[in-house]
């Protein structure tokens, strides 16, 4: 049993050095993620489609060219009887005819569907720019989770492999004490149960610290077993202030920000769907040229004939009645628009909800850590004072096992509360839409 548990710290304390990593900054992991994440790709995909739509070519404001030419071939027999009696026959008679023209048209004015329409592509492409900034605040948060994970976990691991070593120190005296009289078999037994626990823990440590770090690499956009090691100091924002943040909340978050600009496209909305009842009016243009060559019937037939000429022309078309399909269209764009009003006001009532619930969190977070903080010094002097008495035989190893774990426990929580809050101030920021302008990550 001995030997057994003796290979395994072998092979746990091997895994942590097989590899010297470089640190992965947090600079470096949010550019690597604006570079590589696959949504912010394909959010910049997005985008440039919505600018693609804006564009004049999309707008309707350019005429249409079209070009037109063909060929035409008949062969005929014709028989013409005249007035007089008279009779002409002609056997194949070939006639050809060739015909090639330019068109243009143009809209003039169809009820200011076309300004509407366009002003409606701009507005799109504003709402996908927002939409793609809240995908790359979302996916930066989603980067910190992880990469905040695996630094809780790191420490976790230095935490427990510490708990390891005194563990297996313990056991060595408890061995070496039952050897020459002075501990007994019970606390031999105790103090091998206590190392397999914490052996057991240790390697669930392990493997849930490489599973963080394959998450991590997944939001990285790179290769899943990429060795990893994070940066596990962490500095906090004391300049929040809960009232600006509400202010810049209602200024500039992005979910916000995009129901404005629902609104504003269901206006626009209501607005092309009124052009039902507006006039079209349109330019057409054209020109042309057509030569036809046949063989003559009679006397008076041509042999050829060559026409060109310039065609232009106004239409105006204007649908009196529709059978009510505009009236419906209108009165449906403008239910929308009062929907996507109600909508704002839900957001704001729920974005004044977020912003005081991470606020709180946040408060807390903080002075857990420094609660935690206090707990460790405490721990700490208790178990070093403990320490101190196990070796002289004044407690027992149950005792002694007591102040080890309230030690272990109390630098797991300050561990936890230590990213938690991080975690929080950051997500208050992103409430506050400030997050992709922070440099303080």
């Amino acid at each position: 049993m001995k030997k057994t548990i003796v290979v395994i710290l072998g092979l746990l304390g091997m895994g942590n050095s097989l590899y010297a990593q470089e640190l992965l900054s947090k600079e470096k992991a949010v550019a690597l993620t604006l570079e590589n994440n696959y949504d912010i790709r394909i959010t910049k995909n997005n985008v440039a489609t919505a600018k693609n739509n804006k564009s004049i070519y999309n707008s309707g404001y350019l005429p249409t060219v079209t070009g037109d030419a063909g060929a035409n071939y008949s062969n005929n027999d014709s028989d013409l009887e005249f007035q007089d009696g008279t009779v002409n026959s002609v056997t194949g008679a070939e006639s050809k005819s060739y015909n090639a023209s330019v068109g243009l048209n143009y809209i003039l004015f169809n009820g200011f569907n076309r300004q509407n329409t366009f002003k409606r592509l701009k507005e799109s492409y504003n709402l996908t720019e927002l939409q793609a900034r809240q995908v790359m605040e979302n996916t930066l948060i989603t980067l910190f989770i992880a990469y905040y994970e695996v630094g809780r976990l790191t420490e976790n691991e230095i935490t427990q492999k510490q708990a390891l070593e005194i563990s297996k120190q313990r056991l060595q005296r408890a061995e070496y004490g039952f050897d020459y009289g002075q501990r007994t078999k019970l606390d031999v037994l105790n103090a091998k149960v206590d190392v397999n626990n914490d052996s057991i823990t240790y390697i669930d440590i392990q493997r849930q610290l490489k599973n963080a770090k394959r998450d991590l690499n997944v939001v990285l956009g790179r290769q899943v077993n990429t060795p990893v090691v994070v940066d596990t100091n962490v500095l906090y924002n004391e300049d929040l202030v809960l009232n600006t943040i509400v202010t810049e909340a209602n200024r500039s978050n992005a979910s916000l920000l995009q129901s404005q600009k629902n609104i504003e496209l269901s206006k626009l909305d209501v607005k092309i769907n009124r052009s039902g009842w507006m006039p079209n009016v349109s330019l057409t243009s054209s020109y042309a040229w057509n030569r036809s060559n046949s063989d003559a019937t009679n006397a008076f037939s041509p042999i050829s004939n060559t026409r060109t000429g310039l065609n232009a022309g106004v239409n105006l078309s204007w649908n009196l009645f529709d059978g009510g399909r505009t009236k419906t269209s209108v009165t449906n764009a403008k239910i929308t628009l009062e929907t996507q009003q109600i909508r704002k006001e839900q957001l704001q009532e729920q974005l004044s909800r977020d912003v005081n619930n991470a606020w709180e969190t946040y408060q807390n977070s903080l002075f857990s850590l420094k609660v935690q903080e206090q707990n460790i010094t405490t721990n700490t002097l208790n178990f070093e004072r403990s320490n101190e008495r196990y070796k002289l035989g004044q407690i027992s190893s149950i005792d002694f096992r007591q102040a080890q774990i309230n030690l272990i426990n109390a630098k797991l929580n300050r561990n936890n509360a230590k990213y938690v809050a991080k975690n929080a101030e950051l997500r208050l920021l992103q409430l506050a839409g400030s997050l992709l302008d922070n440099t303080n990550f």
